[in-house]
């Protein structure tokens, strides 16, 4: 990677939002080390992509729920970097990787409970501790969230409950990060049509529906409508933003 050239990385950059966000971000000028769970074919198709617009990319597989893994796949990041650029650093983190969870709050398992906090939450918290270590002064932390810590939909408690947790922790570090220049602030999007739950709101068509005419634009979102926004937040346009939750939902239960 040029020296020249900043780094973002990207948890869960290689489906859905995620990719979006990669993609939208490297044509910012910004090379890529992205995270993998388990499908490299397609992790290997999105660095393909970055590299058509011009950027460098790595993809590294990593389970984001799981804390132990966390010091090693930042040795094989920061080992990469220094070799490609002279520095172990980089300079955004956008904590992307989840998956869904759709159980009423009276069937909500202990077990299940405890993977969607692991994930959504003690990955974020710890992954971010660990991360900071390697991240340049004046540097961007983008959390993602979802509109569901601000309205709610029967069976989505606990998922809602731990974006919530990550929307206040997200104001903690732009205050206590303040200091190295790092803003901190967070992206929740609304519905949007992936593959995100099984393809729950793209592949159910009452869904869908419902989520439309929730909407005052009128539609489900796309994974297109999200990129941008965190592309911005890494630009020198978006310096000055910092602490902020910024709903990309298209208006929806307005």
């Amino acid at each position: 990677m040029a020296a020249k050239n900043k780094i973002a990385l990207v948890t869960g950059g290689s489906r859905g939002l995620g990719r979006d966000m990669a993609l939208n971000i490297a044509k910012k000028g910004i090379d890529i080390v992205f995270t993998y769970n388990s499908n490299k074919q397609k992790a290997d198709e999105v660095v393909a992509e970055i590299e058509a617009i011009g950027q460098k990319a790595l993809a590294l597989q990593l389970n984001t729920a799981n804390v132990a893994e966390f010091d090693g796949f930042l040795e094989k990041v920061t080992s990469h970097l220094k070799e490609e650029t002279g520095s172990k650093n980089f300079d955004f983190l956008i904590n992307n990787a989840g998956t869904a969870l759709y159980a009423p709050f009276m069937e909500t398992t202990e077990q299940q409970f405890d993977d969607i906090i692991d994930i959504h939450y003690k990955g974020v918290f710890f992954l971010t501790q660990k991360a900071l270590n390697f991240m340049n002064d004046g540097g961007r932390i983008i959390n993602i969230s979802s509109g569901l810590a601000r309205f709610s939909f029967p069976g989505s408690s606990a998922y809602g409950a731990t974006k919530g947790a990550v929307e206040v922790l997200t104001r903690y570090l732009a205050k206590e990060l303040g200091p190295r220049g790092i803003a901190a602030n967070v992206v929740a999007p609304g519905a949007i049509e992936t593959d995100f739950g099984n393809g729950h709101v793209r592949d159910n068509a009452e869904v869908n529906k419902q989520v439309a005419g929730a909407t005052a634009l009128g539609r489900v979102g796309l994974p297109e409508d999200i990129g941008g926004v965190l592309a911005f937040l890494c630009s020198e346009e978006g310096r000055w933003v910092n602490g902020q939750r910024i709903e990309v939902s298209g208006g929806m239960m307005l």
